[in-house]
């Protein structure tokens, strides 16, 4: 590239999950996420009451000039009495939060197990409300729980979205590493149908890491050129776990994400790759 050429950023989003900043609350990632130079949010809802109020984020988006491109449903396991017990009302208040503040996403998690009646549904659920609502419902790609050595199934269908008839999923890297998946397979594999991406890297560790990007064993800068030569719609979220940081680390963890994600949506149409 000539000195003084432009460089070329492809028109993907790239968002910075709520999560990413905790134990700090909701409020501090739309500050660092301006202040850095993110383009968006992702709200994770959470047990900080802010993260289950319309109003109350539509007021910090407007704060901060920044806009929410998604919204992640309270199904972790650690959520399981935000927005009520019931599933599908969890999800249908999360849709109504999305539609509210204009995100096209909703990310979810598949049911656990013991929620039979549930996952039976799953799938003819999602693609019913996805109809009804106008809003995405992207599946996360999840991990079998290991226990002294022991693998256990904790999802229903599978922890592996690709072989299930979700038309959209959303694909997590630092998740790929804890089930030890291939991730550029299943980018493969999924097609258009990967329409959401968290961000994120691990050491293949039983625990769920969602490191900075670069300090794993994930291929986080081949997946990230591939959705742009594919000519990937979807938005990146920087997911990365901060929480044991302090608040100068965080936000170096957090202008590190975001500049690697630059880059290497940037270096792929350097490269001639995206199109």
């Amino acid at each position: 590239m000539a000195a003084g050429d432009a460089v070329l950023i492809p028109d993907i989003p790239v968002a910075l999950s709520t999560a990413s900043v905790y134990p700090e609350n909701c409020a501090a990632a739309f500050q660092y996420a301006a202040r850095l130079g993110y383009d968006a949010v992702e709200v994770m809802v959470w047990t900080d009451p802010v993260t289950q109020e319309a109003g109350a984020l539509q007021a910090l988006a407007e704060l901060h000039g920044i806009r929410i491109v998604s919204v992640h449903a309270p199904t972790l396991l650690i959520s399981q009495r935000i927005y009520g017990v019931e599933p599908w009302g969890k999800i249908d208040r999360s849709l109504e939060l999305a539609h509210d503040l204009g995100a096209e996403t909703v990310v979810l998690h598949p049911p656990f197990r013991w929620q039979k009646d549930y996952a039976r549904d799953f799938a003819d659920g999602i693609a019913t409300r996805e109809h009804e609502w106008g809003i995405t419902l992207a599946v996360e790609n999840m991990y079998p729980w290991r226990v002294r050595g022991r693998e256990i199934e904790a999802y229903l269908p599978h922890w592996d979205p690709v072989p299930q008839p979700y038309d959209h999923v959303t694909l997590d890297l630092s998740h790929t590493a804890t089930a030890g998946s291939d991730a550029m397979a299943m980018v493969a594999a999924l097609g258009p149908r990967l329409t959401h991406l968290h961000l994120a890297d691990g050491l293949g560790s039983m625990r769920d890491e969602h490191l900075v990007p670069g300090h794993g064993s994930q291929p986080c800068a081949e997946v990230l050129d591939t959705l742009v030569h594919n000519g990937y719609a979807g938005s990146v979220v920087v997911e990365i776990s901060t929480r044991r940081l302090t608040a100068e680390q965080r936000e170096m963890a957090l202008t590190e994400s975001l500049a690697f994600c630059r880059l290497h949506l940037a270096g792929a149409l350097e490269t001639g790759e995206g199109t």
